[in-house]
């Protein structure tokens, strides 16, 4: 388990999920995140299947990380963000390279959270790091059972500050969440444990 004995980073990677409200949410997150930030971040955000997403674009204006859509083949780096693009489930694979797929929807959606994060637990075990935020439905909430399954870290906004309840509460259900926090403290929180400045 990560704590104050691990040197550089102490996790490898931080995986984000949202849906409804997301933008916003993510927003906050990424325009709080140093310039800095030493893992890769992957993320999934429910978008509309049918058109093409301005996310990657919206978040890369008003964050000092680097954004991007995600891309098949793509090795991920430290301080990058990688959107998982509309309708393609986006899946971290050995040798953190990044894969898309097109296979079925999982509760509704592609992309999907749980997939991101069984894949992200698979491959980081107990350097995973993963966090969800506001959103409906319970997409994220078998995900998070994997990475912590493999021994790694969830984080959650708090469902009370989340304008949509319905992720953060699927996954209290699902495990036991290391650090629920209102969605102004989730960035600080996340350099924190990244740098292993703080522990759970």
């Amino acid at each position: 388990m990560p704590g104050p004995g691990r040197h550089e980073a102490a996790y490898e990677i931080v995986a984000i999920a949202s849906s409804a409200g997301g933008v916003k949410a993510l927003i906050e997150v990424f325009g709080a995140l140093p310039a800095d930030f030493p893992v890769p971040v992957v993320v999934v955000q429910h978008l509309d299947p049918r058109r093409e997403t301005l996310l990657a674009d919206i978040l890369d204006r008003r964050s000092s990380l680097s954004v991007k859509l995600a891309e098949a083949g793509d090795v991920l780096r430290p301080g990058v963000v990688y959107v998982a693009p509309p309708d393609r489930h986006l899946l971290v694979e050995s040798g953190d390279v990044a894969g898309l797929t097109v296979t079925d929807q999982v509760k509704f959606v592609r992309p999907s959270a749980d997939l991101l994060f069984e894949s992200v637990a698979a491959v980081h075990g107990p350097a995973a790091l993963a966090c969800v935020l506001t959103g409906t439905g319970s997409d994220g909430a078998a995900g998070a059972a994997a990475i912590k399954a493999g021994g790694g870290t969830v984080v959650s906004q708090d469902p009370e500050t989340a304008e949509f309840k319905g992720m953060p509460h699927a996954v209290a259900k699902a495990v036991p969440v290391d650090l629920v926090l209102p969605l102004d403290e989730v960035a600080g929180a996340l350099v924190g444990l990244v740098n292993g400045t703080r522990t759970v």
